[in-house]
């Protein structure tokens, strides 16, 4: 088992912050259809990479998704 530091942890509750702040953010989509496929996106990206251990790659996957977040949704 992979020994997990402070930082790992830390970088946990910033992937919950940014999935918390896109799904209040897609309730200014107006089509609900597009409203609920980008849920449905984020989360699928969170369960995607809910098993990586490497905190850089981590802190990198959380740029990349706050810069999709701000393209894709309108009050980012």
């Amino acid at each position: 088992m992979p020994n997990f530091g402070l930082k790992y942890f830390i970088l946990q509750q910033r992937v919950i912050h940014l999935y918390r702040h896109a799904i209040r953010a897609s309730k200014y989509i107006p089509d609900p259809q597009a409203r609920l496929e980008t849920i449905a996106w984020f989360r699928s990206e969170i369960e995607r990479n809910k098993w990586l251990t490497d905190v850089v790659v981590i802190e990198e996957k959380i740029t990349m998704a706050r810069r999709e977040i701000r393209q894709i949704l309108p009050t980012s």
